[in-house]
């Protein structure tokens, strides 16, 4: 049973990948000039997705051991960090990094005489990075949180009893099992993260959907464009999805 699901979920990719490649390489009107507009958007969003990904997973491991800290202020910064952040719409948080965090920078300028803060400008690019890092960091403390708890206290306590310290003991003995542990977890993230970056468009980042809306707004042609758009979704999430399995099936092993 398990071999027949691997493979019917290969099929699939393949199919989405053939009709992708069938309606461009074809240079089926108005396809492959749509391939040809949004191919720097296909960048941006990998780029995108793959550096704040990269952040998230650091961010979520302290922001997980800081959930289990036995300090109250760590334990209450973590705490309230995660509850706010996850009360926000993703998009909500988006606006507020390339729209509102600049103009805090520029009050700070200005309360204080800093010149270079008083004209800074926001990076669409850099604010849209950090806008996911720290909405999807709450999320992955959490899972990172689950994770470390879900290993018998007994391995810590034995790496503590052959002179390691608590970090030694985190990073050597806690962290690799609670990592198989998580993985399917923060797979589905990364995932969520692929699809959610195309919420950056409002942020002025031209990544697939940006450019897929510039295209169309053009050549008044929202069928084809967003349909196009959606299979390069669909490619992009099937191939994470089956990177993750194998690196899931590896992990087991």
């Amino acid at each position: 049973m398990a071999w027949y699901k691997k493979i019917t979920w290969w099929w699939l990719l393949a199919t989405v990948i053939i009709l992708t490649v069938f309606l461009t390489v074809a240079k089926s009107d108005p396809f492959w000039r749509i391939l040809r507009f949004v191919s720097d958007g296909i960048l941006v969003t990998v780029m995108v997705t793959t550096t704040s990904f990269l952040l998230v997973l650091i961010a979520g491991m302290f922001g997980g051991m800081a959930r289990l800290s036995k300090n109250k202020f760590i334990y209450g910064v973590s705490t309230l960090y995660v509850e706010l952040v996850r009360g926000i719409p993703l998009l909500v948080q988006l606006i507020w990094w390339y729209f509102a965090f600049p103009i805090v920078i520029q009050q700070i300028g200005r309360r204080f005489n800093m010149p270079s803060f008083v004209s800074y400008q926001a990076n669409a690019y850099l604010m849209a990075v950090i806008g996911l890092v720290f909405c999807y960091g709450a999320y992955m403390s959490e899972i990172y949180r689950a994770g470390i708890q879900s290993i018998s206290k007994g391995q810590m306590e034995a790496a503590r009893s052959l002179g390691m310290s608590y970090f030694q003991a985190m990073r050597y003995v806690v962290l690799p099992q609670a990592i198989r542990v998580i993985m399917p977890p923060v797979g589905n993230e990364f995932i969520a993260l692929l699809k959610d970056s195309s919420l950056v468009s409002v942020v002025a980042v031209a990544d697939i959907t940006r450019r897929g809306r510039e295209y169309m707004s053009t050549h008044f042609n929202p069928i084809e464009v967003w349909t196009f758009i959606a299979l390069l979704y669909l490619v992009m999430t099937l191939f994470s999805a089956r990177i993750v399995a194998i690196i899931e099936r590896k992990l087991e092993r």
